[in-house]
């Protein structure tokens, strides 16, 4: 059967809709099969433990917010895709075309404090990820996972695999980091990634850890805790680099955010510029104020802003100044995933949609149509 064949119909008007930030679920028991020795055994032994919400000793690390219970018994929804037919069925199902894969349980990899061990799941779950996470499902591209906590070896593993055909990007891990991606430690990533012609992801998840700005233990509840944590990993870190002149040493780097959303940016480049034009002589690196910088980055549209006024929304991307930073991502399957109708509901230009659905993503992806889907 010819690949044309193969593609879903879609309603007339449909835009070419690439998602930026999509999840599948690694088990303990199967990317056991793919560590090595010691710390498959850890895989192992945890794959008959009876897995919460991205929790599973072993593979994603418990921190405090395992043990905040919800006030109320409803809780958060676990909602998984197992293999890449499911994923493909499912995007299918809300008119995606294609998408970025990102993992569930190794969001929280940063949290690890060891290195090692770390670093062997990481190898783990991208060996089981080219191997079998994507499968040969059409528009299937896949974020390959670092360890922050060993930037060498994580530059060995962006060489072995970063060339390979379906990889889109490489997955930084925000949630719990030690060292925020400005330190210089990382800048052998940043060295590979650019040599590689590869961007780099920057992902959060919701997590209550020592290290700022994770040591959110003081809300109560997770109404606020979410709300904060994405954003505030965003912004921690994109200040971070922008202070150590990340963009400007690496200036072939593409950089983007996922699970942030995008009120915040504003915000950030408003206040960057404003101290930037005070004290400018501490950052003597930068050619241009921190906000032609970040206009360069990538940014998703996941978790959505719904402000009461759709209007506004089009006045964020507005502030912003550049439609073309901006991608759609819808967080599938997770609890609080954006249907594409969503974005599409709000009185943007058609030029606008057109890019931020599908244009923007295979600009920061260098990736046409006909790649994504072959």
């Amino acid at each position: 059967m010819k690949r044309a064949e193969t593609l879903p119909e879609r309603a007339q008007g449909h835009l070419f809709t690439v998602d930026t930030d999509v999840h599948i679920h690694e088990d303990p028991k199967t990317l056991g099969g793919y560590c090595e020795a010691p710390w498959n055994r850890i895989l192992l032994t945890a794959k008959d433990t009876p897995e919460r919400y991205l929790s599973v000793r072993g593979l994603s690390p418990v921190n405090l917010d395992d043990t905040m219970e919800p006030r109320f018994p409803s809780g958060t929804v676990l909602r998984t895709v197992n293999s890449a037919a499911q994923m493909r069925r499912e995007l299918d199902a809300i008119d995606v075309d294609a998408a970025i894969v990102f993992p569930d349980h190794l969001l929280k990899i940063a949290l690890f404090p060891d290195p090692e061990q770390a670093m062997a799941l990481a190898r783990a779950y991208n060996r089981w990820l080219l191997d079998e996470g994507l499968g040969k499902e059409r528009g299937l591209v896949g974020a390959l996972c670092i360890a922050p906590q060993d930037p060498e070896g994580s530059a060995a593993e962006a060489k072995k695999h970063g060339r390979k055909e379906r990889v889109a990007c490489l997955y930084f891990p925000t949630a719990g980091l030690q060292r925020l991606y400005g330190d210089r430690d990382y800048d052998v990533l940043y060295e590979t990634a650019e040599k590689l012609d590869i961007p780099i992801m920057l992902h959060g998840v919701s997590a209550i850890s020592t290290v700022f700005p994770f040591n959110l233990e003081q809300y109560g509840t997770a109404v606020v805790r979410h709300a904060l944590a994405h954003p505030l990993s965003m912004i921690a870190n994109l200040m971070s680099m922008i202070s150590s002149g990340v963009p400007a040493r690496f200036p072939k780097l593409r950089i983007g955010f996922a699970e942030g959303a995008i009120s915040w940016v504003p915000w950030v480049m408003m206040r960057l510029d404003k101290e930037y034009l005070e004290r400018r002589r501490e950052l003597p690196f930068l050619d241009e104020r921190p906000s032609h910088y970040v206009q360069r980055f990538y940014f998703g549209t996941q978790p959505i802003e719904e402000p009461e006024r759709a209007a506004d929304y089009v006045k964020l991307v507005e502030l912003i100044g550049r439609v073309e930073s901006i991608m759609f991502s819808s967080d599938w399957p997770h609890h609080d995933f954006d249907h594409p109708r969503k974005l599409l509901s709000y009185p943007l230009p058609a030029e606008a949609k057109r890019k931020i659905m599908g244009e923007n993503a295979m600009e920061f992806l260098r990736m046409d149509k006909a790649s994504l889907l072959g």
